[in-house]
């Protein structure tokens, strides 16, 4: 039964708002008037990514942001743990909803849930809100039966993947302001400075010192191509984002990022620690190897490593171990495989792959701080560099004018 959001009146002239269901919007304006309410306006709410998705998109931004997600999964595994069928535990999150938006989001969910519609596919109607790894990790706890153990372990995995990137983007946040105060600071200087300069001793008619001409040259190029020069860099980001849109280049890419020196590492053990972490919820939540494989491989945002987990996973459908089947793809770190070699041995699979998406996780941020720490001073270094040279190319006609009085 879909829902709606309708504007109505009450006998005391008082506005009210709110979301019930209806099978029509004739329905609904009923329903309003057996409740003694004058209805003003009756919106649907069910489908509304799908009706009303382009002016929502216009309109910009997710009903539930990262963290509020993290909370709305937290919340609804602890009502469906403590007992509450689906709809009920819906219906009290929707009277709970900080916002319209997030009222109007869970009644749509709430509605195709009592159309009969499995809670995967209701949130698979939202793709701006629920990505397809979540839509397949709540499928996986549908077809177990172990939905309320599911959104649990998801809860949990939904705030260590948010803790993780906040670590990664907090140390590559200060390397990135600094480098973009060098850029803006060496273009002012190049396109400002140093022509003012130049003027000062364009009536000399002596020859300026190699690097002062050489910086002049630079700042001719910058005033006069600097704008053909940024539309050149946006069409090159362009270009590369329509490339990449393939997936043997986009592989190809991916697999070249994995190799390179420092960032590769953090690239693998980034993806390594999701997916290991997510196949051990779902595997403690009683999800068959093959389909939590399948899921787990979707978390990856590498498709060199994704393409590898779904080879791992024909392996383990033709009846290999999974630990030998991952020993095999060297873009996953050998502690994976390890971890799960002695889950296999141990029978306690879930603990050792979390474990392991622990350890990964871990070592992850301990090498993103150690590569911030030695951005900074390297880039505050190369701005000092480039800074002195525009400085020399000033001063040395200075200094050869003095010289020339002298």
């Amino acid at each position: 039964m879909p829902a709606y959001s309708f504007e109505a009146i009450d006998p005391q002239g008082q506005p009210r708002k709110g979301v019930l269901e209806a099978d029509t919007a004739r329905a609904a304006r009923g329903l309003l008037r057996a409740q003694s309410l004058i209805p003003l306006e009756i919106t649907p709410v069910a489908g509304d990514q799908k009706a009303g998705g382009g002016l929502r998109r216009l309109l910009g931004g997710r009903v539930f942001s990262t963290t509020s997600l993290a909370v709305w999964t937290r919340q609804l595994a602890g009502l469906m743990t403590a007992g509450l069928p689906i709809e009920r535990a819906l219906t009290a999150l929707m009277e709970e909803s900080e916002t319209e938006k997030q009222r109007n989001l869970v009644a749509s969910l709430r509605a195709e849930v009592n159309a009969g519609s499995p809670f995967a596919r209701a949130l698979s109607s939202h793709p701006r809100d629920f990505s397809p790894i979540y839509v397949a990790v709540i499928g996986a706890g549908e077809q177990s039966g172990n939905l309320a153990l599911v959104l649990e372990r998801l809860a949990d995995d939904l705030e260590q993947s948010q803790a993780l990137t906040q670590k990664l983007v907090g140390a590559a946040l200060y390397p990135a302001i600094v480098t973009l105060v060098a850029i803006a600071i060496v273009i002012f200087l190049v396109s400002y400075v140093v022509p003012q300069v130049a003027n000062v001793f364009a009536g000399t008619k002596r020859a300026l010192p190699f690097l002062t001409v050489a910086m002049l040259a630079l700042s001719d190029m910058v005033r006069n191509y600097g704008w053909l020069m940024l539309g050149g860099v946006v069409a090159a980001v362009v270009a590369a984002r329509v490339a990449l849109a393939q997936p043997a280049l986009a592989e190809r890419f991916d697999a070249f990022w994995l190799r390179l020196p420092m960032v590769g590492r953090l690239a693998r053990g980034y993806n390594a620690a999701r997916f290991a972490s997510t196949l051990a919820m779902l595997a403690t939540a009683g999800v068959p190897i093959l389909r939590a494989l399948q899921a787990a491989s979707e978390t990856l945002s590498n498709r060199a490593m994704r393409t590898d987990a779904l080879d791992a996973l024909v392996l383990v459908r033709e009846g290999a171990p999974l630990a030998s089947a991952l020993a095999q793809k060297k873009r996953f770190p050998p502690l994976v495989s390890m971890f799960a070699r002695l889950g296999e041995q141990t029978g306690q699979l879930p603990t050792m792959l979390q474990r392991a998406a622990n350890q990964l996780g871990a070592e992850v941020q301990r090498r993103a701080m150690q590569l911030a720490t030695i951005l900074e001073p390297l880039l505050i270094v190369a701005m000092g560099g480039v800074v002195m040279m525009i400085v020399l190319a000033v001063l040395l006609p200075i200094i050869q004018l003095n010289q020339f009085v002298k």
